[in-house]
């Protein structure tokens, strides 16, 4: 989960890991060839399945002051406006991911999640959103912690076939 918005409204995030079968291409086909492989759209969380929410790595050393469409998130990672010109924010752009729905808390919501340590908190790279290896992402964020934490990238998924 890479959260994009926390604030007294709720919060806002969208899963990373979770590709659909529909292409960019088929569903955006402006925004495919900015797309980060694999080039399919991805399902963000179970919340407005039907609209779009893009994400983009901004190549090192770009600034996107005054460039309309864009929005920082953190770091070198933007929200990307689906109706800007892609001509115009593809050289700024290491690449970007499409998702379809996101998750959403409502104000208090995730705290409650995080005080009952339902969630482990890491900080995430400008690449993560754009990661070629989507199956892998979670044991390869896991891996750049600390220890104990970076221990669970071994973890069984399923505890019972261990």
């Amino acid at each position: 989960m890479y959260i994009i918005e926390h604030n007294e409204g709720g919060s806002l995030g969208v899963v990373l890991n979770r590709p659909s079968e529909a292409t960019v291409e088929d569903v955006l086909p402006r925004w495919s060839e900015l797309a980060a492989t694999p080039a399919t759209l991805f399902v963000g969380g179970p919340v407005k399945r039907e609209a779009a929410l893009c994400l983009g790595t901004l190549r090192v050393g770009v600034s996107i002051q005054g460039v309309p469409g864009l929005r920082r998130i953190d770091g070198r990672v933007v929200l990307v406006d689906l109706d800007a010109d892609p001509e115009r924010i593809a050289p700024l752009l290491e690449g970007l991911r499409v998702f379809a729905g996101y998750a959403g808390w409502t104000f208090g919501q995730l705290e409650g999640e995080l005080q009952n340590n339902d969630w482990i908190v890491v900080s995430a790279l400008p690449s993560d959103p754009i990661s070629a290896d989507r199956a892998d992402l979670w044991a390869d964020v896991l891996r750049r912690q600390p220890l104990p934490l970076s221990l669970l990238a071994t973890h069984p998924i399923e505890l019972e076939r261990n």
